[in-house]
């Protein structure tokens, strides 16, 4: 109870004009950051970081934080739209999200975005209220071996629940580990592969290849198809909101299943993106209409963006708490705090206990309140769909140059833009799937510093890996996950000689 008494306080603290002002402002900011492909919630936070200096900690934290929300909630609106993720976590939401915008359906798909995000981050804060000192003993558990034990159950789930060829999966994935490795080697400090250019000392970076692999190359197939741009004709209004938000009960475990997996994965910290891969992936499988994935699957929208949202607000809680931020936003949100004259870790709960509960309430209400936002203004966003693809493709195109270019001020991004869209065009042509090269671009070398960093540790022993109650249950969940084809086959196979013997 005292968790609670101590967060009715910091709603006190939250609830004034100036504050509840400024969250409005953060949100409205966040979507505008999270609709530009290439800016992204950290860079917008560390943009207007400077701006807070002047306020007291708890209005310039709950500002951050809103403009961090805005951020997830946005990163949703151009993957849906145009198939262009606002954001690295946004990716897994392209898969259904933009058939269902092609079928006429941006409404639903939007609406279950939105909803779902604000799901996943409230599940995300209530285990921040009350879960707070167990979470924070047990991220304190994690090193190197655990790190890649999730990295590559991440990896594994995509390989052996994955309903595209074994072999093209594991192709395209290869192909994101090639990317990934370019570059400099963090462990050892040598280049790999730069081949002399000093533009790839800094290797690939994943929003330019992300918006080059989805923006470009659909904009390329859908002028070989016809220069039309599908799902035009949509129209949102508040029966539409409301007769999606009534078919969530059925999705009820599906949400559940994504809170904990972003939870766990924003905790540990395995991060927004691979949260909502593996809750796109575990949905997928788990589902009843699998078959729908890929297709325009209310559930294929919902289970990603539920999961990263979940995980962008519970990686707040190891900076809190422990001082280790547990996202690139955390990392500046941390830097901020510094700034101001706090430090991150367990006395923060006892010296800063106003800030900390008041920041915690505002959790719940920015959520709450960029919901009732992005609702409110989906009519403009779906409104863009009215547009002819003939004058909307030019201004797509500047876009995705102006957020390739922001990632490092460097026009070379522009190309390896234009090169990863020919890249994914070539792809989408063969029927490649694009998701486990995207995987391993983003998590191949975090994967690959984690394995030889515990490599170095134990002297060699791969035993490492199993050799504690918790990495060892992780890696095994890993190894299920890539034979699971075959232990589904032998379960469907004894299952049908028991039936056999009893007819």
């Amino acid at each position: 109870m005292d968790e609670i008494s101590s967060l009715m306080v910091g709603f006190g603290h939250v609830l004034s004009w100036q504050n509840t002002g400024l969250m409005f402002l953060g949100i409205l900011l966040g979507i505008v950051v999270g609709v530009l492909p290439g800016l992204g919630g950290p860079n917008g936070v560390a943009i207007l970081l400077p701006l807070t200096f002047s306020m007291n900690p708890t209005s310039a934290i709950i500002l951050l934080s809103c403009i961090y929300w805005g951020a997830l909630f946005g990163g949703a609106i151009t993957s849906i739209l145009f198939n262009i993720p606002g954001e690295a976590w946004s990716v897994a939401t392209t898969f259904d999200g933009y058939p269902l915008a092609q079928q006429g359906k941006a409404a639903e798909a939007l609406t279950s975005a939105f909803t779902g995000s604000c799901i996943g981050a409230l599940f995300g804060v209530i285990v921040i209220t009350f879960l707070a000192p167990i979470v924070a003993k047990f991220a304190l558990r994690f090193g190197p071996p655990e790190f890649f034990a999730v990295y590559f159950l991440t990896f594994c789930s995509f390989i052996g629940m994955g309903k595209e060829p074994k072999a093209k999966i594991i192709i395209s994935m290869c192909v994101g580990f090639i990317l990934a490795a370019v570059g400099m080697d963090t462990v050892s400090g040598q280049l790999r592969m730069t081949y002399d250019f000093p533009e790839l000392l800094r290797g690939f970076d994943f929003l330019v290849a992300v918006i080059g692999l989805f923006g470009i190359s659909e904009i390329l197939m859908t002028m070989e198809e016809g220069l039309a741009f599908k799902g035009k004709n949509a129209k949102i209004d508040l029966k539409v909101v409301l007769k999606t938000w009534a078919t969530f009960p059925r999705y009820f475990m599906t949400l559940l299943r994504s809170s904990v997996i972003g939870c766990w994965l924003g905790v540990t910290p395995g991060g927004a993106v691979a949260a909502s891969f593996m809750g796109y992936g575990v949905a997928k499988r788990m589902s009843r209409e699998s078959e729908k994935f890929g297709k325009g699957s209310i559930e294929g929208v919902l289970a990603p963006e539920t999961a990263a949202h979940a995980a962008g607000t519970s990686a707040l809680l190891p900076m809190l708490a422990l001082g280790i931020p547990g996202s690139a936003t955390a990392a500046v949100l941390l830097g901020g705090l510094m700034i101001w004259g706090l430090q991150p870790g367990p006395m923060l709960f006892v010296e800063q206990k106003d800030f900390v509960w008041g920041l915690i309430a505002s959790m719940y209400l920015g959520n709450i309140v960029g919901l009732i936002v992005v609702l409110s203004t989906v009519p403009l966003f779906a409104a863009i769909l009215r547009i002819p693809f003939s004058i909307i493709a030019p201004a797509i195109m500047v876009v995705c140059a102006i957020g390739a270019y922001t990632v490092a001020g460097a026009e070379f991004d522009i190309w390896l833009m234009v090169g990863f869209g020919l890249v994914g065009y070539v792809f989408k042509k063969l029927d490649y799937p694009l998701a486990p090269m995207v995987l391993a671009l983003v998590l191949g070398d975090r994967a690959e510093d984690a394995f030889r960093q515990t490599m170095v540790g134990s002297k060699g022993d791969m035993s490492v890996f199993f050799g504690s109650g918790l990495v060892g249950t992780v890696m095994a969940l890993a190894l299920i996950a890539l034979l699971w084809p075959i232990i589904s086959s032998i379960i469907a196979s004894l299952r049908n000689n028991k039936t056999v013997q009893a007819a």
